[in-house]
């Protein structure tokens, strides 16, 4: 074997020399455009179309006067003092507030950094403090999370500062908070004023100088094998680019509408949702707040959409609704199905009963932008139900085996991502960094097998990283919370099969001598400080932990009896 094809090798989608690496094809030139010039470019071209559709808000825009809501926005932005570099967190569900700061921020050469809906008090402030953001812009809430109580516990002083004049203990880099809605909150200034404010001196905006499409402009928290999450920085080289590639492959035009039921702070929903659209005048249309999957058929039908994006979990919650055969759905084309491992079965029941005919599965990490590997519209079925597709224009992918050595066709591998794709790092980290990109390979730690024809299929993680409903969950993140508890000696966090999430965690705890717990304490010691969905399901207390002899965790053991004991089975994936 070698470490890789020679310098003078032709590579393609299609992988020569028997070894599993492949490179995209190159003949599209890669786009310089910063993500505010892609939007001006769309809005210059089809003005009067459709842009967007926010259904739960009851607002509709063309192209131009969305164009025109994100200039008011950057401009009031600019006018509180925010500058290219500085950090803007935005803490909301899908909503038309979280779009237009995508964009706002970008025009300006603020940083957005995405915060997850579901996270609580730890997992914000350690987003905030991390990136150290300046500025929040932050719903009032969503279902049970109180957003605006959550950051008076972790700023107290806001109650008593100037709206724009922050200066907090816990979160020192923080400035400014700016609330949706239309209350008001000590120390926080209102959305609504920044962007009327905006307006009044929209034509007078100029953006920053020197803007380039090499520079940061997005931080994403991905959980990490270490305990703590990882910003992945991304620029909008990386992300204008991915999206592009991802609507060809959709063969996306402006006659398009997008069903965008998937959340906006994850890459599924802002790159390969919204930018995509963008990159071509397709329309977005947002059924709502949060996933229900009612008002995603109820928006395909009435809305016409010929394109729908989810996780498995969402199309199957879709296909099994009992009011599902009265939606018309035969406007429908293609979409995504992406996130996880998506079962074969699912994949098939979506083409035949859906209409989605020309649906395609992407496969990718945040840390590449994230679409590595996509099936084509005209694929055939069976390719399309049973792999990821093929390598996406201008990436270069390889599997490697334990040594680094490129394995060959057909044989299992760590899978590694070299390209534009790849992101600058992570946030303030660069040991992690270092670790994660070497000689410009993002080591993914997914195993795969790719064929002769350059499909690739995900067999595996060399990590123990857990994937429930599309998100991605660390086990020790998990396991370093739950030791705080008082009560508990040791734990170790898995999954298990799940037929609605892919995989659900399970947590095996040794408590402490003399002491006794119960599933419930576990479950409230939880509450409110971690996300709903990093809740372990199954919660089994044991007196030990299976062992190898020299002292590793046999975490194989523990799944499958847990396997046994609930009687699970696994779906079979692509």
């Amino acid at each position: 074997m070698t470490t890789g094809s020679p310098a003078d090798t032709p590579l393609g989608i299609a992988p020569v020399n028997g070894l599993a690496h492949v490179r995209g094809r190159t003949d599209l030139p890669l786009s310089t455009q910063t993500i505010g010039a892609l939007l001006a470019d769309t809005a210059a071209r089809w003005p009067e179309r459709p842009a967007a559709v926010f259904r739960e808000q009851g607002l509709r825009f063309t192209w131009q006067q969305f164009d025109d809501e994100v200039t008011a926005l950057a401009a009031g932005l600019q006018a509180l003092g925010l500058k290219r570099g500085d950090r803007l967190g935005i803490w909301s569900p899908n909503r038309v507030e979280w779009v237009v700061t995508q964009f706002a921020t970008a025009r300006i050469g603020v940083i957005l950094v995405n915060i997850n809906p579901a996270y609580r008090l730890s997992e914000l402030e350690y987003a905030l403090k991390t990136s150290g953001c300046r500025a929040l812009i932050s719903a009032e809430r969503l279902k049970s999370s109180d957003y605006l109580g959550m950051l008076q516990t972790l700023a107290p002083e806001l109650a008593h500062c100037a709206p724009g004049a922050l200066k907090s203990a816990r979160l020192p880099d923080l400035q400014f908070v700016i609330r949706l809605g239309e209350g008001r909150t000590p120390g926080m200034q209102n959305y609504g004023a920044v962007l009327a404010g905006g307006h009044a001196a929209r034509a007078g905006f100029v953006p920053p100088a020197g803007l380039d499409c090499d520079d940061p402009i997005n931080i994403q928290f991905t959980s990490g094998t270490t305990g703590s999450p990882k910003g992945a920085t991304l620029t909008h080289h990386n992300v204008v680019n991915n999206a592009r590639f991802i609507a060809m492959a959709m063969r996306f035009t402006e006659a398009d509408s997008l069903c965008i039921p998937v959340p906006l702070y994850h890459c599924f929903g802002m790159v390969l949702a919204v930018l995509a659209c963008v990159s071509t005048g397709a329309a977005m249309v947002f059924p709502g707040e949060a996933f229900d999957p009612a008002a995603t058929l109820a928006a395909v039908a009435e809305e016409r959409c010929t394109a729908l994006h989810g996780v498995p979990t969402m199309f199957i919650a879709e296909l099994d609704h009992p009011d599902f055969a009265r939606y018309d759905l035969a406007s429908l084309r293609t979409g995504i199905m992406a996130g996880s491992p998506c079962p074969i079965e699912t994949m098939k029941r979506v083409v035949a009963e859906m209409h989605l005919r020309e649906i395609t599965i992407a496969y990718g990490m945040t840390e590449t932008s994230p679409v590595s590997f996509q099936s084509a519209a005209d694929d055939p079925l069976e390719r399309r139900v049973t792999t990821v597709g093929r390598v996406q224009p201008h990436l270069e992918v390889k599997l490697v085996d334990t040594d680094g050595r490129t394995v060959k066709v057909g044989e299992k591998g760590e899978l590694l991502t070299r390209g534009y794709s790849v992101m600058k790092g992570y946030w303030g980290d660069p040991a992690r960094s270092a670790d994660a990109v070497r000689d410009g390979w993002m080591h993914t730690g997914d195993l795969a097998v790719i064929d002769a024809e350059g499909f690739c299929n995900i067999v595996g993680r060399v990590k123990d990283m857990v994937i429930r409903g599309g998100e991605n969950l660390y086990p020790r993140e998990i396991e370093e919370f739950l030791f705080r508890h008082p009560k508990v000696q040791s734990v170790q966090v898995f999954g298990v099969p799940d037929a609605r999430y892919g995989e659900e965690l399970c947590a095996w705890i040794v408590v402490k001598p003399g002491a006794e717990c119960t599933e419930q304490e576990i479950r409230d010691f939880c509450r409110d400080q971690i996300a709903h969905y990093k809740v372990p399901r199954y919660i089994r207390f044991v007196t030990e932990m299976p062992m190898t002899i020299t002292g590793k965790v046999q975490k194989f053991v523990m799944r499958d009896r847990m396997i046994d004991e609930l009687g699970l089975t696994a779906a079979k994936t692509a």
